[in-house]
């Protein structure tokens, strides 16, 4: 069986995955100390982990350096790139949040709003769907701010709990999507390896069954 090589979303996603790998039998003990080192092989399995950030994520998958991924949907939705999302992991789940400070009226004004996001296309996207018109603002850092600042009227951003919403006075008022990891696969790698990618997905698929039967 050939090697594959799989990009894996960095910090919370990357535990989930590994609490997944581990439900499909296959040996993450390189990924618990991975010390600095970002590509690691599998013992058990014919499977190489390349650790990276989200969009980085998709940019090896599409660029074919690696052959799957897994990411959050949004990146996917942020990014638009071209390549196949075969599956839904189920984990890694929350939303894409519109919020706004306590006691703001979002709707009840005619002006153009400011939005504050990390993910401008996806915030874009929102709006241009209710026909409303809005200023959408880069943040890399935390999106919270921008509204205390007087920077925004409100942010688009990724909510779990909502805690960070509520220390900085902000509530949701409005989803905008859920989001959940989703494999990835390069449209060549498909074509080239579809019996070992179709063989990863089918453990996949039966350690998404084992997780919910518990």
């Amino acid at each position: 069986m050939n090697r594959l090589r799989i990009a894996l979303t960095k910090g919370r996603l990357q535990k989930q995955t590994m609490a997944l790998f581990e439900t499909m039998g296959l040996d993450c003990e390189p990924l618990h100390n991975p010390g600095r080192r970002l590509i690691h092989s599998l013992p058990n399995y014919p499977i190489d982990i390349v650790l990276a950030k989200g969009p980085d994520v998709v940019t090896y998958v599409e660029h074919g350096v690696c052959h799957m991924g897994i990411v959050g949907k949004d990146s996917i939705m942020e990014l638009g790139r071209s390549f196949y999302e075969v599956l839904d992991l189920g984990i890694g789940k929350c939303r894409f949040a519109l919020a706004v400070q306590e006691g703001d009226d979002f709707y009840g004004t005619y002006k153009s709003r400011r939005i504050a996001s990390k993910y401008p296309n996806v915030t874009r996207e929102f709006f241009e769907k209710k026909g409303m018109d809005v200023s959408v603002i880069r943040i890399e850092g935390s999106v919270e701010l921008a509204p205390i600042l007087g920077l925004a009227d409100a942010i688009v951003d990724l909510v779990e709990t909502g805690d960070t919403l509520r220390a900085n006075g902000l509530i949701p008022i409005e989803d905008v999507a859920q989001i959940s990891a989703r494999l990835i696969v390069n449209t060549a790698a498909m074509k080239l390896y579809r019996t070992e990618i179709l063989d990863f997905v089918e453990r996949c698929e039966a350690g998404i069954h084992a997780n919910e039967q518990e």
